[in-house]
């Protein structure tokens, strides 16, 4: 009975355990998004009390914060949505809602001051599409690599065209006119973005057409931010069906590896947990390479992502960095895309997206033309893809990147259907289909005007 008393107490002592410092780690161990509770209610408070006297500091520790903060904030909102959390709505919400709250000022103006300030003076955005490039592309498989990039230009290629005749048609049935839905709504939707499509395709328009680039440039806006929007839910909607059907998927990868030939060298393995000194090293490694594409782009036009996509291709393929190097360069771009997305989708939603433009093209026949493209963009890359043998999800997710809203597009595409893996495809899709669209829409519009 004495050895029965004894058990039930020791039972009773190890189900029991104090709160301190147990219970307290428990809590510390509850996270929204990467950051833990206390810390996220300290963030919270320290925010609203530097908005309260005033003054938000506009240094980078404090832009950080609020970025992070409100980031996944937004996120978390996100992916509690009944449905839509299926979808991609974390980056949706993460997106849209501050440009809401921005356009009717229910974010603090010193706060949003801050905001925009750090986003257009740091330009951080292209650090982010920096470390992701060079990341994904040095953790891939070599083959993987070569066999995708020779392959993705036909989907690419057959869904533009799919999607310019389907486009097309569908808006002249709804009554906005052939020239006006091909040139105001399917081309700016497929240009590239807004700094390399619709503000190029509107300057061409303006001279061509002897118009105002101001008028025209407020036409073609909208498509832009509105096809991004359906590619972001039509992603999310891949993305779910992926889960449920598994083999139409690799989850990133754009083919199956039993597809690829050859051996892979002993010396091709990439380590999985390099130092922090290898980590450092590759993350100045993809700091190294946007320059040498910044200057590419200074000499010889060429966008800088696209020639640093270029460079880091041809450093993979030559086998010029070592294999501890691409590990940490994998690090690197787990890092950005775990830390770092949200942040900076709140920053492009308050800064880089007037909600009243994409607002004021919310109407039936708009919508329903814009979401027949992209739909139609998807649908030709995932057909062409399965023909191809590439993963047919992962290829019309691709193209669906072509219908972003330029480098902001791919992230929040990418980010809605967690493929960010994809990104060296998607800058293709995105950098090079829009400046071939815009350049071919130019010359032709050139030409028989």
């Amino acid at each position: 009975m004495e050895h029965a008393d004894e058990l039930s107490s020791t039972t009773g002592n190890t189900t029991r355990t104090p709160f301190w410092p147990y219970g307290w780690w428990a809590i510390v161990e509850l996270r929204i998004g990467i950051i833990p509770l206390p810390v996220y209610l300290l963030l919270l408070g320290l925010v609203a009390a530097f908005v309260l006297t005033g003054k938000v500091p506009g240094e980078i520790s404090m832009a950080i914060a609020v970025l992070v903060l409100c980031g996944f904030t937004c996120a978390e909102l996100g992916k509690r949505l009944p449905v839509l959390k299926k979808i991609g709505a974390g980056a949706i919400v993460a997106t849209f809602l501050p440009s809401f709250l921005a356009f009717y000022h229910l974010l603090p103006l010193k706060l949003l001051d801050m905001v925009n300030n750090f986003t257009h003076v740091s330009n951080f955005m292209y650090l982010f599409i920096a470390s992701i490039i060079v990341g994904s592309i040095f953790s891939m498989d070599r083959q993987v690599l070569l066999r995708g990039f020779a392959k993705i230009f036909l989907p690419l290629a057959a869904g533009s065209l799919v999607a310019a005749v389907a486009g097309t048609v569908v808006g002249s049935l709804l009554g906005l006119g052939i020239k006006h839905t091909l040139l105001y709504i399917v081309i700016p939707i497929m240009a590239g973005g807004v700094g390399e499509g619709a503000i190029p395709l509107s300057v061409g328009y303006g001279e061509i057409l002897n118009v105002p680039q101001g008028t025209i440039f407020a036409q073609v806006l909208p498509a832009v931010m509105i096809g991004s929007l359906c590619a972001i839910l039509f992603s999310g909607m891949l993305n779910w069906l992926g889960e449920k059907q598994p083999h139409l998927t690799g989850n990133g990868m754009l083919q199956p590896e039993s597809d690829l030939q050859g051996e892979r060298l002993p010396d091709d393995e990439i380590p999985a947990a390099p130092d922090v000194n290898t980590v450092a090293a590759a993350a100045i490694t993809a700091i190294s390479l946007y320059l040498v594409g910044l200057l590419c782009h200074r000499l010889i036009g060429l966008p800088a992502p696209v020639a640093m996509l270029f460079v880091a291709v041809f450093i993979k393929v030559g086998r010029f960095v070592s294999p501890n190097l691409q590990g940490g360069a994998r690090i690197v771009y787990q890092f950005f895309s775990t830390a770092v997305t949200y942040p900076l989708l709140f920053a492009i939603g308050t800064s880089m997206t007037p909600w009243n433009k994409l607002v004021a093209a919310i109407n039936i026949p708009n919508v329903v033309t814009i979401a027949s493209t992209v739909a139609a963009l998807m649908a030709t890359g995932f057909v062409v893809g399965r023909w191809l043998k590439m993963y047919p999800i992962d290829a019309a997710i691709v193209n669906a990147c072509h219908s972003g809203q330029g480098g902001t597009g791919d992230v929040a595409i990418l980010t809605a259907c967690d493929r960010m893996s994809l990104m060296p495809f998607a800058q293709i899709a995105t950098r090079i289909g829009g400046a071939l669209t815009v350049t071919g829409t130019l010359l032709v519009l050139a030409h028989f005007h």
